[in-house]
């Protein structure tokens, strides 16, 4: 059964940074040689992504311009989108999921394959959670501040989590695994 795996990068003080193109300057100087290749062995494990509409736009946007490793990987995998609003066909090698997205991404879990990544977090983050069909969180925290946005776990029930691994950069960024566990 392939691993669900939620990645997200915030600031020290929780802050997520979506589309908001301010937090990303702040981030890349963060960005230090350990956090790249981190981040880069989390974009190589899955074989593809899923995705909410609001990443699913922003990176459909960004990714296809870009070119390297990294960006024939990314652009190449499969996307499994949840949405509402959107309609087939999709651009960018996406596939809509159609119907329960609960059942649906069940249904991708049980293929054959590499793990299933998130990125971000939002709606569907919080579906999955509630589904616990959410294998690992990864946090990537980065040393500054934001103060404004949305936070990690905005709007999101109490879900108990086991630390799995603490990994330590030089750019002072703290990477946190966990697993979310049944709550009672």
């Amino acid at each position: 059964m392939r691993k669900i795996i939620v990645e997200v990068e915030m600031s020290l003080d929780g802050c997520i940074g979506g589309e908001d193109m301010t937090f990303w300057k702040h981030a890349a100087p963060l960005r230090s040689d350990d956090v790249q290749k981190y981040l880069d062995d989390i974009l190589f494990e899955p074989d593809a992504l899923l995705m909410g509409e609001k990443t699913y736009k922003f990176f459909a946007e960004v990714w296809p311009q870009r070119d390297g490793k990294a960006a024939d990987y990314i652009n190449e995998m499969p996307k499994y989108v949840a949405s509402r609003s959107l309609q087939e066909p999709l651009e960018w090698n996406a596939t809509l999921i159609k119907g329960d997205v609960v059942e649906e991404i069940k249904k991708l879990k049980e293929q054959p394959g590499k793990s299933l990544v998130q990125y971000g977090v939002g709606e569907l983050t919080r579906t999955m959670l509630k589904a616990g069909l959410i294998d690992e969180i990864r946090v990537l925290i980065l040393p500054f501040t934001y103060g404004k946005g949305a936070r990690i776990f905005d709007h999101m029930e109490v879900s108990v989590m086991k630390l799995l691994e603490v990994k330590t950069f030089d750019s002072g960024a703290v990477a946190l695994w966990y697993q979310p566990q049944e709550s009672e």
